[in-house]
């Protein structure tokens, strides 16, 4: 009886097509009006992978301690504001940033690259970050005089990194790198106006 069991099994075909050791040939379809052709042996069929290439390297080389200093400005809100508008925008930077970092941390890592150890606060001009005397005198700032200033250091950080990821957008080839740039982007530029508004709302 179980030899009658094993061997039904045996005959037993596939539910699906397996191609795994099959000699039907595969029909790579053609542009819009000429017809398809068939694959030649070992021919890779479907998108082939975009490449890294070096933008999109720098870009989250750049953008992990730029998003890291974003959080060092995020938590110094709890001690030094209750205003809860300045609270939301910690808390959205915090959850935004932080697993974009980690993500970015990965790829690198996968490319046998160490994430930046620490801020870049000679790309200052160009990228949007505090310097540190800026983020001193945040540090020291409090209530309405805080608000404002982490407002303004934000703001123009934000500005920084649109900049960057579009950078990222217009020459980077990275599926993921090029994803988080988007993402980088659209959130962000959302956040800066609602900054802008909140800034024009502080008291005089």
């Amino acid at each position: 009886m179980t030899t009658f069991a094993l061997a039904a099994c045996s005959q037993q075909q596939p539910a699906g097509p397996s191609p795994v050791g099959t000699d039907a040939p595969v029909i790579v379809p053609g542009s819009p009006g000429a017809p398809g052709r068939t694959a030649t042996p070992g021919e890779r069929v479907g998108q082939t992978p975009a490449p890294t290439v070096a933008s999109d390297v720098r870009f989250a080389e750049a953008m992990i301690p730029h998003h890291r200093q974003a959080l060092e400005m995020a938590s110094l809100v709890n001690d030094r504001t209750t205003t809860a508008a300045i609270r939301s925008f910690a808390r959205q930077i915090t959850a935004a940033q932080t697993p974009e970092i980690k993500a970015m941390t990965g790829w690198l890592a996968e490319l046998g690259r160490p994430a930046p150890a620490a801020h870049e606060h000679d790309r200052t001009a160009a990228y949007g970050m505090a310097t540190q005397e800026e983020l001193n005198a945040l540090s020291a700032a409090k209530g309405t005089a805080f608000d404002r200033m982490f407002l303004q250091l934000m703001t123009r950080h934000h500005e920084g990194a649109v900049r960057m990821a579009g950078e990222e957008l217009a020459t980077g080839r990275d599926r993921r790198m090029r994803l988080l740039a988007k993402d980088v982007y659209s959130g962000q530029s959302i956040e800066i106006a609602r900054m802008r508004k909140a800034l024009e709302s502080l008291p005089a």
